[in-house]
């Protein structure tokens, strides 16, 4: 995948409020809306700038998370080591307190999601993943200076591959991981920010932060 020579957030294609590429997802998107009119219940867009170098790309907006506020990773006990990580490497400004009006800003870096409206059980259908891949793939041409994406999942991982045209069986997920694209695109395998992964020790603090410091190593020393 080649990206543009320049171009900015405004190149970058956001799924409409109502989407219905995905007619499950807009029906639970729909019954949400009857349940909790005050959430944000709509496809999630982008957070931080359009010129960051590292994207960092989730599976999906958590129902009382990121479906209720409208920001990524935002509301539920995934944001905490997500967030916290980020600032201390650099990536993120101010304290996150769970509400998209704490003054949390992303610095070189974006999040979004592989898949932008919640899905029931937490959990999208490959069908789902791929109807919302175009989503990505806008983000990922759409953003001129990137050089390095965190994939938090087998998921994420399989859906920048996809976005990217490459088979996601040809570079399989390991946590730790740091795999070079043909185009010179790093990717980073990280295991899931969620609480089941944080809570069973499947991810701990030290193993969040070890990724994000090697990702940021490469960036910096340009390999």
């Amino acid at each position: 995948m080649q990206r543009p020579a320049a171009a900015g957030p405004a190149a970058i294609e956001q799924p409409d409020h109502d989407c219905p590429l995905c007619p499950r997802l807009a029906a639970y998107r729909a019954a949400q809306r009857a349940a909790q009119p005050g959430w944000f219940n709509g496809p999630v867009p982008g957070f931080g700038p359009g010129g960051a170098r590292m994207l960092v790309v989730g599976l999906a907006p958590g129902l009382k998370g990121a479906n209720r506020t409208g920001r990524p990773f935002t509301g539920d006990h995934a944001g905490l080591l997500l967030y916290q990580t980020l600032g201390r490497f650099g990536f993120a400004h101010g304290t996150y307190r769970a509400d998209p009006a704490d003054g949390l800003t992303l610095h070189d870096c974006r999040i979004v999601n592989a898949v932008r409206c919640v899905p029931p059980a937490n959990l999208p259908q490959p069908a789902e993943v791929t109807r919302c891949n175009r989503f990505l793939r806008s983000e990922l041409q759409g953003m001129p200076n990137l050089r390095a994406v965190l994939a938090l999942g087998v998921l994420a991982h399989a859906a920048v591959l996809k976005a990217c045209g490459i088979p996601p069986a040809r570079i399989r997920f390991r946590h730790g991981d740091i795999h070079t694209l043909p185009d010179g695109l790093l990717l980073a395998d990280s295991y899931h920010v969620s609480r089941y992964n944080t809570q069973t020790g499947r991810l701990t603090e030290a193993m969040f932060q070890a990724v994000v410091a090697a990702l940021l190593a490469r960036l910096e020393s340009g390999a």
